[in-house]
């Protein structure tokens, strides 16, 4: 990519943090349709992506109807587009309660089912109901745009960054129940997951896997930016060096964390992803004996329309 998309937006957690709660609870809605789909490693299944206007989710099919979800965060309102027609519900003010109401009784009308369970999850401190969360929310403009482009540019550099990966790997997008947005590689390696953990984790952890991704965080500036980890936490990442200046391992965390001010500081920001993808994936090759042969070619597909296999590996380059 010659140029960005769009500019890399100075980013302010306590700005951001009431929308932020408020979209990560409002996915979960329409999310919870994606667990009837067959189960991919990794929770392939479930993620939203990215779109030109906000996050939607995958084509789904419930008996006799084809759907999809679009939460249109540039419009403020969610879509529920089926082969019978659609429903746009506004994401104005309001509680989520009242919201939650209105999106059964518009997909009634479209012939679905509501969601199987109303359960808030993974978010500390919510109620633990769609019906039970009677906050009053506003909606805001400005950091709903703030999001959708950080996610965006995200998104991009990670989808560059996952292209020549040869083996499992899942679609790039937002995990609605964490509501961080993710990038991961598999490798057929069985591990044994932690028991203590919730069933969904533990399912998630059954291979060994290399995750990068963006979150908006918890605490503020820190851990608001780009993260990775390998699974099983190998030894050796205190003294590796993560590719991009101000990446850093945190133990406490069990993360490496870029910082959205430090990444946005980069001469590339969207080549700064790459490059600390790359360095992740090339800690996990020399600390947890994942094979360097599992990445392809990094070109665009005219190149590869041109090219013999042979010369288009030449291309990859970290």
């Amino acid at each position: 990519m010659s140029a960005p998309l769009h500019a890399w937006p100075v980013l302010v957690h306590e700005d951001l943090a009431p929308m932020v709660a408020y979209v990560n609870r409002l996915v979960q809605i329409a999310g919870k349709y994606t667990l009837d789909e067959p189960f991919e490693v990794g929770w392939g299944n479930i993620v939203l992506e990215v779109t030109p206007r906000g996050l939607r989710t995958p084509t789904l099919r419930q008996q006799d109807v084809t759907f999809t979800v679009h939460h249109r965060l540039l419009d403020a309102d969610v879509v529920i587009e089926t082969d019978r027609g659609s429903r746009t519900l506004p994401m104005s003010d309001g509680s989520l309660a009242s919201f939650y109401t209105s999106f059964c009784g518009a997909a009634g009308e479209l012939g679905l089912r509501g969601p199987r369970t109303s359960l808030i999850c993974e978010i500390p401190g919510a109620p633990p109901n769609f019906g039970d969360d009677q906050v009053e929310r506003h909606w805001d403009h400005r950091a709903a745009r703030l999001m959708w482009t950080a996610l965006n540019l995200a998104a991009d550099g990670l989808e560059e960054w996952q292209a020549p990966y040869l083996g499992h790997r899942p679609r790039v997008g937002v995990m609605w129940g964490g509501f961080d947005l993710s990038a991961t590689r598999y490798r057929a390696q069985p591990t044994v997951p932690p028991a203590h953990g919730p069933a969904f984790q533990q399912n998630a952890q059954t291979e060994a896997y290399v995750s990068v991704g963006f979150s908006f965080g918890s605490t503020g500036a820190q851990d608001l930016g780009m993260y990775a980890y390998i699974w099983p936490q190998p030894d050796g990442l205190e003294d590796r060096s993560w590719g991009v200046d101000g990446a850093a391992w945190h133990p406490d965390a069990g993360l490496v964390l870029l910082p959205w001010d430090a990444l946005r500081e980069t001469a590339d920001p969207h080549h700064a992803i790459v490059a600390f993808g790359d360095a992740v994936y090339d800690t996990a090759v020399a600390t947890a004996g994942w094979p360097s042969d599992l990445v392809g070619a990094r070109c665009d597909g005219w190149y590869m329309s041109r090219v013999p296999p042979a010369l288009a590996r030449t291309r990859y380059h970290h």
